[in-house]
């Protein structure tokens, strides 16, 4: 049976993931801080079928003592500050954690055992205000807020460790993905929630920034399967991971509404509170190279992601 590290694994990506493995037959662990409540909500049904254990991305003995203890075949890292607004405001503990967590992290896995297999969560913001349209694994980096900048050191990190130690450490540069277990802070979800509300009538309006701001949107649960087959690839490398479709804010909107019959016009409030300092405009990705090497390829449309999260936020507020 392998053993799979997950940090982060109460979060969206890693609850997916942490399914994904133990359905190939692996034995999951989590990586969790020290907190007096941790949220478990995401991992309620595959609970008793994982093992929870404390570390954290800013001590690196923690992690070293993880690596001895579960001996992992392979090290997923996903946890991160990463809602990109609050990098603005908190760019020091962005940095801490999503940049030099990274580091930690390899580190760590070098002074254990250097055969240990290394998944770095990389991001399409680290494109930001973008030199090529789509981008692809060769375009270069121009990030717009502390969490891209983040990003670009825990990529570039995580190449230079594979060059310089041959650790099989593979970066995936995943685009936006979404899903019901997205948190409420993020646009999709507070969208796709507040639609809920305002069909129950709890809600009047739904208050949003740039509605012109155009993502290459997927499905997390798709992503994940891309994130174990980058590390069963022969040699470790970076794939963008994407549907090669971008979409507008406004047109996310527009399908949510049209879920429940209404007009989005009628609710959305352009709101400058939440506007970025620094926009990111266009982000759309080229994963042909995933698709080639890996045989992956998004498998959940726009429009059924949508639905996907209006309707489970529709049965939430049923309950």
């Amino acid at each position: 049976m392998p053993v799979a590290i997950i940090t982060g694994i109460t979060g969206q990506d890693g609850s997916y993931l942490a399914e994904n493995l133990l359905s190939k037959g692996y034995q999951v662990v989590g990586m969790v801080r020290r907190s007096s409540t941790v949220t478990m909500e995401r991992l309620e049904k595959i609970q008793d079928d994982i093992i929870i254990t404390q570390g954290d991305l800013h001590d690196q003995s923690s992690m070293v003592s993880l690596l001895e203890e579960f001996k992992p075949d392979e090290v997923y890292n996903l946890a991160a500050q990463s809602f990109v607004p609050t990098s603005w405001s908190q760019p020091l503990l962005t940095a801490e954690v999503t940049a030099l967590g990274v580091t930690r992290l390899l580190e760590a896995i070098r002074q254990v055992n250097s055969k240990i297999k290394y998944y770095q969560a990389s991001s399409s913001e680290m494109f930001g205000k973008v030199v090529d349209v789509p981008q692809q694994e060769s375009t270069p980096f121009y990030p717009r807020s502390p969490y891209g900048v983040a990003k670009v050191y825990g990529h570039w990190i995580t190449v230079n460790y594979r060059e310089s130690f041959d650790i099989f450490a593979t970066s995936g540069i995943l685009f936006n993905h979404e899903s019901p277990r997205r948190g409420l802070e993020f646009v999709t979800r507070k969208i796709s929630n507040t639609v809920a509300k305002i069909k129950k009538g709890t809600v009047k309006e739904l208050r949003l920034g740039n509605l012109e701001a155009q993502r290459d949107w997927g499905f997390a649960g798709d992503y994940v399967e891309a994130m174990w087959k980058m590390m069963q690839h022969s040699v470790p490398d970076n794939f963008v991971i994407g549907t090669g479709e971008t979409h507008s804010v406004r047109e996310f909107c527009e399908l949510a509404f049209g879920y429940v019959g209404l007009n989005y016009m009628d609710y959305v409030v352009q709101d400058p509170r939440f506007y970025r300092p620094a926009e990111v405009d266009l982000l759309i990705s080229d994963p042909t190279k995933a698709k080639v090497e890996l045989g992956w390829e998004a498998s959940t449309s726009f429009k059924n992601l949508v639905e996907m999260m209006v309707e489970s936020d529709l049965q939430h507020l049923s309950k």
